[in-house]
Protein backbone atom coordinates (compact mmCIF):
# COMPACT_ATOMS: atom_id res chain seq x y z
CA UNK A 1 0.00 0.00 0.00
CA UNK A 2 1.36 3.24 -0.57
CA UNK A 3 1.37 5.50 2.48
CA UNK A 4 -1.84 7.82 2.82
CA UNK A 5 0.35 10.99 3.05
CA UNK A 6 4.06 11.91 2.71
CA UNK A 7 6.39 10.58 5.39
CA UNK A 8 7.48 12.83 8.36
CA UNK A 9 11.01 13.05 7.02
CA UNK A 10 12.54 11.72 3.39
CA UNK A 11 12.53 8.09 2.18
CA UNK A 12 15.80 7.85 1.71
CA UNK A 13 16.49 8.86 6.04
CA UNK A 14 16.70 6.48 8.77
CA UNK A 15 13.34 6.16 10.71
CA UNK A 16 15.70 4.99 13.49
CA UNK A 17 16.48 6.99 16.60
CA UNK A 18 20.34 5.55 16.60
CA UNK A 19 22.43 5.04 14.19
CA UNK A 20 24.27 2.00 16.12
CA UNK A 21 24.00 -1.58 14.66
CA UNK A 22 21.14 -3.28 15.22
CA UNK A 23 22.06 -6.18 17.48
CA UNK A 24 19.99 -9.39 16.63
CA UNK A 25 19.00 -11.80 18.73
CA UNK A 26 17.93 -15.51 17.80
CA UNK A 27 15.73 -17.26 20.50
CA UNK A 28 14.95 -19.91 19.00
CA UNK A 29 11.52 -21.59 19.89
CA UNK A 30 10.22 -19.70 22.90
CA UNK A 31 7.01 -19.47 24.41
CA UNK A 32 4.43 -16.68 23.17
CA UNK A 33 4.00 -15.48 26.97
CA UNK A 34 7.72 -15.26 27.55
CA UNK A 35 8.57 -13.96 24.36
CA UNK A 36 5.71 -11.07 24.98
CA UNK A 37 7.27 -10.37 28.61
CA UNK A 38 10.84 -10.24 27.50
CA UNK A 39 10.01 -8.08 24.61
CA UNK A 40 8.45 -5.57 27.31
CA UNK A 41 11.54 -5.89 29.26
CA UNK A 42 13.84 -4.93 26.52
CA UNK A 43 11.35 -1.69 25.06
CA UNK A 44 11.21 -0.65 28.99
CA UNK A 45 15.10 -0.47 29.12
CA UNK A 46 15.22 1.25 25.46
CA UNK A 47 12.91 3.76 26.65
CA UNK A 48 15.09 4.79 29.23
CA UNK A 49 18.08 4.74 27.47
CA UNK A 50 19.78 1.90 28.85
CA UNK A 51 19.21 -0.88 25.68
CA UNK A 52 20.21 0.02 22.30
CA UNK A 53 17.87 -1.38 19.39
CA UNK A 54 17.56 -5.23 19.15
CA UNK A 55 15.66 -7.44 16.72
CA UNK A 56 14.92 -10.67 18.42
CA UNK A 57 14.38 -13.72 16.01
CA UNK A 58 11.85 -16.42 17.41
CA UNK A 59 9.64 -19.27 16.75
CA UNK A 60 6.41 -20.03 18.78
CA UNK A 61 4.69 -23.29 19.88
CA UNK A 62 1.07 -23.10 18.24
CA UNK A 63 -0.77 -20.24 20.08
CA UNK A 64 -3.55 -18.00 18.77
CA UNK A 65 -3.09 -14.10 19.82
CA UNK A 66 -6.31 -11.44 19.84
CA UNK A 67 -5.14 -8.20 18.85
CA UNK A 68 -7.33 -4.93 20.20
CA UNK A 69 -9.63 -5.44 17.30
CA UNK A 70 -10.76 -8.65 17.33
CA UNK A 71 -14.52 -9.82 17.53
CA UNK A 72 -16.50 -12.80 19.01
CA UNK A 73 -17.12 -14.23 15.40
CA UNK A 74 -13.01 -14.70 14.83
CA UNK A 75 -12.03 -16.87 17.51
CA UNK A 76 -11.29 -20.23 17.28
CA UNK A 77 -13.33 -23.05 17.40
CA UNK A 78 -10.54 -25.69 18.07
CA UNK A 79 -9.70 -25.30 21.98
CA UNK A 80 -6.36 -24.18 21.31
CA UNK A 81 -5.81 -21.30 23.69
CA UNK A 82 -5.78 -17.30 22.93
CA UNK A 83 -3.76 -15.02 24.11
CA UNK A 84 -4.98 -11.40 24.25
CA UNK A 85 -2.55 -8.59 23.54
CA UNK A 86 -1.30 -4.82 23.17
CA UNK A 87 -1.12 -4.75 19.70
CA UNK A 88 -2.86 -3.76 16.79
CA UNK A 89 -4.80 -6.07 14.60
CA UNK A 90 -7.28 -8.98 15.16
CA UNK A 91 -7.04 -12.68 15.90
CA UNK A 92 -3.94 -14.47 13.86
CA UNK A 93 -1.93 -17.32 14.90
CA UNK A 94 1.66 -18.44 15.81
CA UNK A 95 3.37 -21.59 15.55
CA UNK A 96 6.26 -24.01 13.99
CA UNK A 97 7.55 -23.08 10.62
CA UNK A 98 7.00 -19.37 11.21
CA UNK A 99 9.21 -16.78 11.35
CA UNK A 100 8.75 -13.92 13.72
CA UNK A 101 11.12 -11.15 13.59
CA UNK A 102 10.55 -8.24 16.79
CA UNK A 103 12.11 -5.09 16.41
CA UNK A 104 12.47 -3.29 19.56
CA UNK A 105 13.43 0.17 18.39
CA UNK A 106 13.53 4.07 19.44
CA UNK A 107 11.88 5.76 16.17
CA UNK A 108 13.51 9.35 15.26
CA UNK A 109 11.36 12.45 16.11
CA UNK A 110 8.76 12.95 15.28
CA UNK A 111 7.57 9.19 15.00
CA UNK A 112 5.67 8.29 11.63
CA UNK A 113 3.72 4.90 12.97
CA UNK A 114 2.48 4.78 9.01
CA UNK A 115 6.70 4.83 7.74
CA UNK A 116 7.67 2.16 10.26
CA UNK A 117 4.45 -0.39 9.29
CA UNK A 118 5.52 0.47 5.39
CA UNK A 119 9.06 -0.28 5.85
CA UNK A 120 8.29 -2.99 7.60
CA UNK A 121 6.56 -4.37 4.54
CA UNK A 122 9.20 -3.43 2.24
CA UNK A 123 11.75 -5.41 3.73
CA UNK A 124 8.91 -8.53 3.76
CA UNK A 125 8.08 -7.81 0.14
CA UNK A 126 11.93 -7.30 -0.74
CA UNK A 127 12.74 -11.01 0.75
CA UNK A 128 9.54 -12.75 -0.60
CA UNK A 129 10.33 -11.75 -3.80
CA UNK A 130 13.83 -12.26 -3.75
CA UNK A 131 13.17 -15.56 -2.69
CA UNK A 132 11.10 -16.23 -5.60
CA UNK A 133 7.91 -15.09 -5.06
CA UNK A 134 7.95 -12.46 -7.37
CA UNK A 135 4.40 -11.38 -7.25
CA UNK A 136 4.49 -10.43 -4.17
CA UNK A 137 2.69 -6.78 -2.82
CA UNK A 138 0.29 -5.55 -1.21
CA UNK A 139 -3.80 -4.72 -0.78
CA UNK A 140 -4.53 -1.21 -0.54
CA UNK A 141 -6.73 -0.88 2.66
CA UNK A 142 -4.99 -4.17 4.61
CA UNK A 143 -1.75 -4.61 6.12
CA UNK A 144 0.86 -7.25 5.59
CA UNK A 145 2.08 -8.78 2.37
CA UNK A 146 0.10 -10.71 -0.13
CA UNK A 147 0.34 -12.79 -3.78
CA UNK A 148 -2.20 -11.92 -5.91
CA UNK A 149 -4.71 -14.14 -7.12
CA UNK A 150 -4.49 -16.91 -10.06
CA UNK A 151 -6.77 -17.67 -12.29
CA UNK A 152 -7.08 -20.84 -14.30
CA UNK A 153 -9.61 -20.74 -16.89
CA UNK A 154 -9.35 -24.86 -18.19
CA UNK A 155 -9.75 -25.74 -14.60
CA UNK A 156 -11.31 -22.88 -12.40
CA UNK A 157 -10.98 -25.42 -9.07
CA UNK A 158 -7.32 -24.46 -9.21
CA UNK A 159 -7.67 -21.37 -9.02
CA UNK A 160 -6.73 -19.27 -6.37
CA UNK A 161 -7.31 -16.20 -4.40
CA UNK A 162 -5.28 -13.48 -2.75
CA UNK A 163 -3.35 -14.75 0.06
CA UNK A 164 -1.29 -13.51 2.84
CA UNK A 165 1.77 -14.59 3.21
CA UNK A 166 3.48 -12.14 5.85
CA UNK A 167 1.42 -10.72 8.56
CA UNK A 168 2.25 -7.73 10.70
CA UNK A 169 0.78 -6.22 14.54
CA UNK A 170 3.11 -3.74 16.18
CA UNK A 171 2.77 -1.38 19.39
CA UNK A 172 4.49 1.72 20.04
CA UNK A 173 4.92 3.10 23.36
CA UNK A 174 7.21 5.94 24.29
CA UNK A 175 8.72 6.22 21.05
CA UNK A 176 9.46 2.28 21.28
CA UNK A 177 8.09 -0.05 19.03
CA UNK A 178 6.89 -3.79 20.35
CA UNK A 179 5.85 -6.94 18.57
CA UNK A 180 6.46 -7.00 14.71
CA UNK A 181 6.09 -9.08 11.64
CA UNK A 182 5.88 -13.00 11.16
CA UNK A 183 6.04 -14.73 7.69
CA UNK A 184 4.86 -18.02 6.96
CA UNK A 185 8.26 -20.36 5.94
CA UNK A 186 6.92 -24.36 6.24
CA UNK A 187 3.81 -24.32 8.65
CA UNK A 188 0.79 -25.85 8.18
CA UNK A 189 -2.18 -24.01 7.36
CA UNK A 190 -4.36 -26.15 9.54
CA UNK A 191 -4.58 -23.13 12.32
CA UNK A 192 -5.85 -20.69 10.14
CA UNK A 193 -8.92 -23.09 9.32
CA UNK A 194 -10.07 -22.73 13.08
CA UNK A 195 -10.56 -18.74 13.15
CA UNK A 196 -11.39 -15.76 10.98
CA UNK A 197 -7.69 -14.60 10.68
CA UNK A 198 -7.17 -10.91 10.63
CA UNK A 199 -10.57 -10.76 10.57
CA UNK A 200 -10.48 -11.40 6.65
CA UNK A 201 -12.69 -14.01 5.52
CA UNK A 202 -12.51 -13.16 1.82
CA UNK A 203 -8.93 -14.44 1.24
CA UNK A 204 -6.32 -17.23 1.92
CA UNK A 205 -3.12 -17.91 3.48
CA UNK A 206 -0.03 -19.24 1.90
CA UNK A 207 3.36 -20.18 3.26
CA UNK A 208 6.99 -19.71 1.24
CA UNK A 209 7.02 -23.54 0.89
CA UNK A 210 3.71 -23.22 -0.81
CA UNK A 211 4.42 -21.16 -3.24
CA UNK A 212 7.58 -21.84 -4.43
CA UNK A 213 7.01 -26.08 -4.47
CA UNK A 214 10.23 -26.53 -2.11
CA UNK A 215 10.55 -26.40 1.40
CA UNK A 216 11.29 -23.49 3.03
CA UNK A 217 13.16 -23.29 6.41
CA UNK A 218 13.26 -20.43 8.78
CA UNK A 219 16.88 -20.26 8.80
CA UNK A 220 16.72 -19.83 5.19
CA UNK A 221 14.32 -16.95 5.41
CA UNK A 222 15.95 -15.11 8.28
CA UNK A 223 19.12 -13.57 6.78
CA UNK A 224 17.60 -12.23 3.47
CA UNK A 225 14.79 -10.88 6.16
CA UNK A 226 17.15 -9.33 8.71
CA UNK A 227 19.43 -8.02 5.58
CA UNK A 228 16.04 -6.67 3.84
CA UNK A 229 14.79 -5.08 7.12
CA UNK A 230 17.67 -3.53 8.73
CA UNK A 231 17.85 -1.69 5.00
CA UNK A 232 14.32 -0.45 5.46
CA UNK A 233 14.65 0.98 8.80
CA UNK A 234 17.95 2.73 7.87
CA UNK A 235 16.39 4.20 4.49
CA UNK A 236 19.14 1.95 2.13
CA UNK A 237 15.82 0.04 1.08
CA UNK A 238 12.98 3.05 -0.16
CA UNK A 239 9.63 2.12 0.45
CA UNK A 240 7.87 1.33 -2.78
CA UNK A 241 4.50 0.98 -4.40
CA UNK A 242 3.99 -2.61 -4.89
CA UNK A 243 -0.04 -2.40 -4.64
CA UNK A 244 -1.98 -4.91 -7.02
CA UNK A 245 -5.25 -4.28 -5.85
CA UNK A 246 -7.56 -3.03 -2.92
CA UNK A 247 -10.18 -4.51 -0.28
CA UNK A 248 -11.89 -3.19 2.66
CA UNK A 249 -10.08 -2.65 5.80
CA UNK A 250 -10.65 -5.16 8.20
CA UNK A 251 -10.98 -2.99 11.29
CA UNK A 252 -12.48 -0.27 10.13
CA UNK A 253 -15.57 -3.22 9.24
CA UNK A 254 -14.80 -4.04 12.89
CA UNK A 255 -15.50 -0.34 13.67
CA UNK A 256 -18.89 -0.21 11.86
CA UNK A 257 -20.24 -3.54 13.69
CA UNK A 258 -19.25 -2.36 16.98
CA UNK A 259 -20.58 0.98 16.43
CA UNK A 260 -23.78 -0.66 14.86
CA UNK A 261 -24.60 -3.22 18.01
CA UNK A 262 -23.98 -0.68 20.46
CA UNK A 263 -26.25 2.00 18.98
CA UNK A 264 -28.81 -1.70 19.02
CA UNK A 265 -27.90 -2.37 22.57
CA UNK A 266 -29.28 1.71 23.06
CA UNK A 267 -32.24 1.69 21.35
Amino acid sequence: MSAPRDPFFPAERSIRASDSPLEIRHLGRMDYQEAWDYQAGLAAARAQGTQDDVVLVVEHPNIYTAGKRTQPEDMPDNGLPVITVDRGGRITWHGEGQLVLYPIIKLAEPVDVVDYVRRLEEATIQTVREMGVTTAGRIDGRSGVWVPATTQAKDPSASRRDRKIGALGIRITRGVTMHGLALNCNNTLEYYDHIVACGIDDADITTLSLELGREVTLNEAAKPLLRALDGALSGRLIVADHSFGSAPDPTKIANKKARRRSHQAQA
